[in-house]
């Protein structure tokens, strides 16, 4: 239950807690590290489990993974000559992973940080949409157990967050309510029979393996199965991807394991995570996030056509709103430790970090000021002359689609083909090069195509409830209204610099 933050300010919160994150080295993870650094100097510590196989190394991870980033700039000065003492005292790495129980951490190092923990943040997640079936379990399932496992070690624990996605909901239409999955729920609204079991998918996932692994024929295309195995068991149940599927999963899992404990959860879901809007580096990004590779496709002139309705609506938030919102949710459901509080709802509080509704921005916008500016800042070839910024050709059916990629590229490719082989292999780098571009768009589309033909729209009562409930300050400190961006101008100004600057380099 969110009560008034009047009183309590956000960054009081955070001054002597034992923070515990997981997914520090991923992009959410690092900007919540540098906030909470930030605002509230006086944080107790923050624990950082990351993988790595000693002490040391997991030392030397953080620092050249997540302290070292240029996000950290703004810290750095403000410390001055002290910045490293302050990071030493504040930040505790750990070498451990989530795949295993207490994440791998034993001993005295494990008995302090219990007693230290008075929140978790869980981010970590294997994002690839069609992961190895057995991995995506193991990261976005089983590591969800093992945190609730280590949590009910911690005597002092006042809240727990988790990181999930909006997509979680599959490719459903019209408005989607922030609700937690009830267990055994799935997406097949065609067969209301068909019931979920956690436990067994983790058992199949397992049993499979040993199977490829005792077939020498099949150890070869282990991974290939395994991948193919998440797939069919996504779709059996009416998820698109084994990404969403496991972390529809994972909010069960966290449901059912936390069921009656006592310590409040909450589950933030983003939709898709921009650059930073604001502080404390605009424009800064990492890794390619989903519509980003739209743009690296462009920049590069490799894309010419996409599976997309410029109409409908691209779901976007930047990362900075998501960790204010992660922040704000975690200050409001925090609750006296256990001897002291009252019991916590039987459900965990969801949360969409999301845009839709409230500021819905099309496709149009990206692909509008993205021909502005890459006309107004053209990339250079490699004979260096500018590259001129050209159209594509978007298709709002798969149908449409896939008759242009016909006609445009594979019918062209196997003339080619033959004529190539009738010349000796003299076209060879134009069939190559033809046939990198098809495969290309073709992964794109795989990849993306059902985030551009989405139809829904995430209903955000409950974000709009956590923000009425924050004192003024901490509205304008974290904030996480979508209706203050102006989208032509972020896309323009700060999300497609920062895209090429910080991931395209």
């Amino acid at each position: 239950m969110v009560g008034t933050m009047e009183e309590a300010r956000i960054p009081g919160y955070f001054k002597n807690k034992g923070i515990l994150i997981t997914g520090s080295t991923g992009f959410l993870g690092k900007i919540l590290v540098e906030k909470i650094l930030r605002v509230q100097p006086d944080v107790k510590r923050i624990y950082l489990p990351v993988r790595a196989p000693d002490a040391e190394s997991a030392k030397k991870r953080v620092e050249t993974e997540v302290i070292g980033k240029e996000l950290f700039g703004l810290l750095r000065e403000t410390h001055g000559k002290g910045f490293q003492s302050f990071v030493d005292e504040k930040v505790v790495p750990l070498a451990g992973d989530i795949i295993h129980e207490n994440f791998g951490v034993e001993g005295a190092q494990l008995a302090q940080m219990t007693q230290e923990i008075n929140a978790i943040v869980n981010g970590a997640a294997t994002t690839n949409f069609y992961e190895r079936y057995d991995v995506a379990l193991d990261v976005n399932v089983m590591g969800v157990k093992h945190m609730c496992q280590l949590a009910r070690q911690c005597p002092n624990l006042e809240v727990i967050l988790h990181v999930s996605t909006a997509y979680v909901v599959g490719e459903r239409q019209g408005v989607i309510q922030e609700l937690p999955f009830k267990h055994g729920e799935t997406l097949r609204e065609d067969d209301a029979e068909l019931r979920l079991d956690v436990d067994a998918e983790l058992r199949l996932a397992r049993d499979y393996q040993r199977q490829l692994a005792g077939d020498d024929a099949e150890q070869k295309n282990e991974r290939k199965a395994m991948k193919e195995l998440g797939l069919a068991r996504a779709r059996e149940f009416g998820w698109p991807n084994t990404y969403v599927f496991t972390k529809a999963l994972g909010e069960m899992t966290l449901a059912q394991e936390l069921a009656g404990g006592g310590v409040p959860v909450a589950i933030v879901r983003p939709s898709i995570i921009t650059s930073i809007q604001k502080d404390p580096l605009p424009g800064w990004i990492e890794g390619t996030r989903t519509i980003d590779a739209i743009l690296i496709g462009y920049a590069k002139q490799n894309l010419s056509c996409f599976l997309a309705d410029l109409d409908l609506t691209m779901d976007v938030i930047p990362g900075d709103m998501v960790v204010n919102a992660m922040m704000a949710a975690v200050a409001a459901h925090a609750s006296p430790p256990a001897s002291q509080r009252r019991p916590a709802p039987a459900h965990p509080a969801v949360y969409h970090a999301t845009s839709s509704l409230r500021n819905p921005a099309p496709y149009a916008v990206l692909y509008r000021t993205g021909i502005r500016y890459f006309s107004a800042h053209p990339r250079v070839g490699a004979d260096g002359r500018p590259v001129r910024a050209r159209s594509v050709h978007f298709f709002a059916t798969v149908a449409g689609f896939t008759a242009y990629m016909v006609v445009r590229y594979r019918l062209p490719l196997e003339l080619l083909g033959l004529l190539n082989l009738l010349l000796c292999g003299l076209l060879s780098r134009l069939c190559d090069e033809l046939r990198r571009k098809y495969a290309f768009v073709m992964r794109l589309v795989d990849l993306y195509g059902p985030f551009a033909l989405f139809r829904g729209v995430f209903d955000d009562a409950n974000v709009e409830k956590l923000r009425l409930a924050m004192a003024p300050a901490d509205r304008a400190a974290f904030n996480f209204d979508p209706k203050t961006v102006d989208w032509d101008d972020y896309f323009y100004r700060i999300h497609i610099p920062g895209v090429m600057k910080y991931v395209l380099k």
